[in-house]
């Protein structure tokens, strides 16, 4: 009796099991398209070539992310969580008054900001930001958007009575400064070299931004 099986395409997860090192074939094609769509943006970019950078077949794409804008979308939130995960000494002191809330808000911050990043991360969430799509859009909602409205709350606190344009400029203040050593770290590098900016940590960068915050919202002593 002839074996129908022969005669039946393979199935999704037949294909995706031919993968190289099939566990870790999700991470490898997060790692080749996040260096591919950095480098040619989402329509610019090959599905194809990004498979081939990752030892996987064109299934695999389908299997994990379901399609191109899946993949894309995946790729920008694995770019922008690069540093997410950086441990931190305390957990942020919800019950605190709001001077001590911002200090651990700006630590959190630089910390997460100015850890060493992938370069590729780097580019493709500058690209992604530059000119906002879908992908853009996830990232704010789950992750940027909470951040923010937890720092105007802060300085809700912090500053009764603040018109509330001068209290959204005022948090853009703030993360602004800590946000200037993570974009702009490979000019800063060119200026001024590399080791002397390698020695900016992240508790240097929270430690100056906290004190240049207090002091220009006069809040009195930082630290």
């Amino acid at each position: 009796m002839e074996n129908k099986r022969l005669f039946t395409s393979p199935t999704l997860s037949e294909l995706v099991s031919e993968d190289k090192a099939s566990p870790d074939a999700k991470i490898r094609l997060l790692e080749a398209a996040e260096d591919h769509f950095g480098d040619h943006g989402f329509a610019g970019a090959s599905l194809r070539t990004i498979c081939q950078a990752a030892e996987v077949n064109l299934a695999s794409v389908k299997y994990y992310f379901g399609d191109k804008e899946g993949l894309y979308i995946a790729t920008v939130k694995h770019a922008h969580q690069c540093n997410a995960a950086v441990e931190l000494a305390t957990e942020f002191p919800h019950e605190a008054p709001p001077q001590e809330q911002l200090r651990a808000f700006i630590s959190i911050v630089a910390h997460r900001m100015c850890a060493p990043a992938r370069p590729s991360a780097m580019k493709l969430m500058m690209r992604e930001m530059a000119d906002p799509g879908k992908a853009a859009h996830i990232v704010v909602q789950e992750f940027i958007q909470p951040m923010a409205f937890a720092l105007r709350e802060i300085l809700r606190a912090l500053l009764p009575g603040m018109p509330e344009p001068r209290l959204l400029m005022t948090g853009f203040s703030i993360i602004g400064q800590i946000l200037y050593y993570r974009q702009n770290r490979p000019i800063s590098e060119l200026i001024f070299g590399k080791p002397a900016i390698d020695e900016l940590s992240p508790a240097m960068v929270a430690e100056h931004v906290t004190r240049f915050t207090f002091t220009a919202l006069n809040l009195g002593e930082a630290v």
